[in-house]
């Protein structure tokens, strides 16, 4: 399938900031190979029968759960499910003692999201398995910036020299972080745009553009990711209303169809239809919402297998 020769730099995958610009061109070139496995008429491959997977979700996901078993089934792994709600678990022991549990079994990956930054770094430093990071609070989420680069890289041809606006709720969003670290080691300029009040101080150390007026932020970007407004995360009201929000930042036809160039339009998903995208603007030509959805299954077998292969 790939060259056995060619290894990630880290027994891990706990965020984008541990990858090298070599992992990432690795796993890129490792999900187009998964993405031709995935339109052939037989879909499944041995290349991890050995291997036991957990993956243990303590904050709600459908898509990225989904995306992360469908990936393991196209790989032949065996796979544990656990869900638990957010409530339910504490930050220290409750969290080592489900792991343990569950790796008493002899699990050899674990796939984790869960509400805390951090928490893939403090399990990888407690227990034996890998630990696949599927999103820590409003910290990282890695596999979702490998899938947007991946995104970008099938609809471009390279990453590198493309222009990419990141707008809306940035302050409370994992995939802003990881996008930026990951668009920027392989060459790609990258602004951020939002209210003042959801664009993190520490932003501007990273080396990103930051623009307040979606028309710049337009004008400027060859690819326009658009972020759902994370009203869960929000203990306080940082914007007037949804309404006013979606009149300043909201991206609707009119406004693609005024600009003088025709740009590609991302969003993570879940999409808030008639918030920060209109139905018009997601379902149009130049949206890769889709296309993102199926690379990221690419992705995750890519990053799957890759791990698999430090175990030999």
């Amino acid at each position: 399938m790939v060259d056995q020769a060619q290894q990630l730099s880290t027994k891990h995958l706990l965020g984008i900031k541990y990858l090298t610009k070599e992992d990432i061109e690795l796993i890129l070139r490792t999900a187009g190979t998964f993405k031709e496995v995935l339109n052939r008429p037989i879909k499944k491959i041995p290349s991890l029968r050995d291997l036991t997977i957990a993956n243990l979700f303590f904050e709600n996901s459908t898509r990225t759960k989904l995306s992360f078993e469908l990936a393991e089934k196209r790989l032949s792994a065996d796979i544990i499910n656990f869900s638990s709600s957010a409530s339910s678990v504490s930050k220290g022991e409750t969290l080592i003692d489900t792991v343990n549990n569950i790796l008493a079994m002899r699990v050899d990956m674990v796939v984790m999201r869960h509400p805390y930054a951090g928490a893939g770094v403090f399990l990888s430093k407690h227990t034996k398995a890998q630990i696949i990071n599927a999103g820590d609070g409003a910290h990282e989420h890695p596999t979702q910036a490998l899938l947007d680069a991946f995104s970008i890289h099938q609809k471009y041809g390279e990453v590198r020299g493309r222009k990419v606006a990141i707008i809306g709720d940035i302050l409370h969003s994992r995939v802003a972080l990881s996008n930026i670290l990951c668009l920027q080691k392989l060459g790609a300029e990258v602004m951020v745009c939002g209210p003042t009040t959801l664009i993190p101080k520490y932003i501007a150390s990273l080396g990103v553009k930051i623009e307040h007026h979606l028309q710049t932020a337009l004008n400027w970007c060859d690819v326009a990711n658009m972020l759902r407004i994370q009203l869960e995360r929000q203990e306080i009201n940082y914007f007037p209303s949804l309404r006013e929000y979606t009149m300043m930042y909201g991206l609707n036809k009119h406004i693609l169809d005024s600009l003088d160039k025709e740009i590609t339009v991302m969003h993570p998903g879940p999409i808030n239809r008639g918030v920060e995208i209109t139905s018009d603007v997601a379902d149009s030509k130049q949206s890769i919402i889709l296309d993102q959805v199926e690379n990221g299954v690419a992705i995750r077998m890519a990053v799957l297998y890759l791990l698999a292969n430090q175990q030999h």
